[in-house]
């Protein structure tokens, strides 16, 4: 048996130094692959969570509560929540402080995309003006919005309407 001096002596120093280089970028690569790996498993738990926005919008006020898919509640805000002054409810500057509070909610539980329902008081052909606003302004912070539906309820014949047989007389 030979011993190590005499090993050492028949391999050149340049062989040991070429094998050493090549163990040591195969460590750096197998470091790198491992990194990549946890990124994409990172990436993979990081959902899209889509979330139901609705918006009761009417003249004297502005209500937006969002859930998730199954209809837990994760905020919801009105507009006497925003402001003292009981006449600005239903302003649209309003509501964008509204979409600004839900927003910073939605951001917390990680939601990046919605369906936006709009309602209006029964009977209204129109919302109030501050559906428009959050909508515009929740686009705005970066949220997708992938479908605008209006659930206003109308009336179909509905109770005696006042005024009698003859009608309001004028």
């Amino acid at each position: 048996m030979k011993n190590k001096e005499e090993l050492e002596k028949e391999i050149p120093e340049e062989e040991i130094k070429s094998e050493e280089k090549e163990e040591a970028e195969l460590e750096d690569k197998e470091e790198i692959e491992s990194e990549e790996k946890l990124e994409r498993k990172i990436k993979k738990k990081e959902k899209e969570i889509e979330a139901v926005l609705n918006i009761y919008a009417s003249f004297n006020n502005t209500i937006a509560h969002v859930t998730d898919a199954s209809g837990r509640t994760i905020a919801k805000v009105s507009g006497g929540m925003v402001t003292k002054h009981s006449r600005l409810k239903a302003n649209p500057t309003i509501a964008m402080f509204i979409a600004k509070r839900i927003s910073e909610t939605m951001k917390d539980k990680g939601v990046k995309s919605l369906y936006v329902k709009i309602r209006a008081k029964t009977g209204n052909t129109s919302p109030g003006s501050g559906a428009n606003a959050i909508i515009k302004s929740l686009s705005r912070d970066g949220f997708k919005i992938l479908n605008i539906l209006d659930n206003t309820r109308m009336p179909r014949g509905g109770p005696k309407k006042k005024g009698g047989r003859r009608g309001r007389r004028v």
